[in-house]
């Protein structure tokens, strides 16, 4: 799984003119599924991402996680995430699982990251979305479960 968190002051997602999720403070995380994942990578970056202490403390320093902050997420899946861009200009996205693979571990993700009655809204899976955020700092993190369990795919 690869992820992109943003910290963000606000985000929000409009599908058909129509607003499916708004938050304030917290985490916009765009979500990409590749082949080879399973639940434990779901797992693992749920933990990742929630327990991810980027907040500023008192002291001005990044110590706090979402928790600390009582910050929500919208969660949005995003298959171009997994895009190969080595050959010519044209991405290929063979690097995405398909969606009968991919839509059940987003959902998975999602349900982790609910855990401890956390706020997480989302997108539409699949769906025409325009996302937008206040990105705050910026702060802008990549993960990739590959990389970061040391497994191969």
């Amino acid at each position: 799984m690869i992820a992109v968190i943003t910290r963000v002051k606000s985000a929000s997602v409009t599908i058909g003119g129509e607003t499916r999720a708004y938050i304030g403070r917290g985490f916009l995380v765009l979500l990409g599924v590749v082949p080879g994942d399973r639940e434990s990578e779901a797992e693992y970056l749920a933990g990742k991402v929630t327990g991810l202490r980027v907040f500023e403390d008192e002291a001005g320093k990044m110590n706090l996680s979402l928790d600390d902050v009582k910050g929500a997420m919208i969660v949005v899946s995003n298959f171009t995430l997994a895009a190969d861009c080595s050959h010519g200009r044209r991405p290929s996205f063979t690097g995405a699982a398909g969606p009968e693979v991919a839509e059940p571990l987003y959902e998975k993700f999602v349900e982790l990251c609910r855990a401890g009655d956390r706020e997480v809204q989302t997108g539409v899976f699949g769906a025409d979305m325009a996302v937008s955020s206040i990105n705050d700092g910026p702060v802008t993190i990549i993960m990739d479960t590959e990389k970061m369990m040391k497994r191969n795919r």
